[in-house]
């Protein structure tokens, strides 16, 4: 490898890190919020959308009634018969994986992601053939959520 691939690939790499990531099924968006003020921007989209919030998991208050500690973690459960039916309907397997969810945490370092399974992962996972418009749609969609509650 040449010392300039060697020097731009990392670069590159580094530039990229403020987009989406996508690894093993779930897309990853950093947050410029609090763990709370993203689940928050992220429950008004939802709502302005129609969709419903099935419920909100503190994850870290869990934690914290067990006698253990966890950085700020919050699921968020939300879902629309009209949105998920068609998923269905190309497969039922992925019944297992609705309604949605969005995971809202704190790593390490102090920054928040909004993470979300990829419905191109779902796609593969449940077999789902015939049906790239719905799929389509529904990524669009969980995009523009998390898109609404990060920035």
């Amino acid at each position: 490898m040449s010392a300039f691939r060697m020097i731009a690939l990392p670069l590159i790499l580094s530039l990229c890190s403020g987009l989406a990531m996508a690894a093993d099924g779930l897309i990853a968006v950093k947050s410029n919020h609090s763990v709370v003020t993203t689940a928050d921007k992220l429950e008004a989209a939802l709502n302005e959308k129609g969709m419903k919030i099935m419920n909100r998991i503190d994850h870290a208050a869990g934690a914290e009634s067990a006698g253990m500690d966890l950085r700020p973690t919050e699921l968020v459960i939300f879902g629309n018969p009209k949105v998920g039916t068609p998923l269905m309907q190309c497969a039922q397997s992925v019944a297992v994986d609705l309604p949605q969810k969005a995971l809202i945490w704190e790593d390490e370092n102090g920054q928040v992601w909004l993470g979300y399974n990829d419905p191109e992962y779902l796609k593969a996972r449940h077999a789902i053939e015939g049906c790239d418009a719905v799929v389509k749609k529904v990524s669009s969609a969980l995009a523009g959520f998390a898109k609404a509650a990060t920035r």
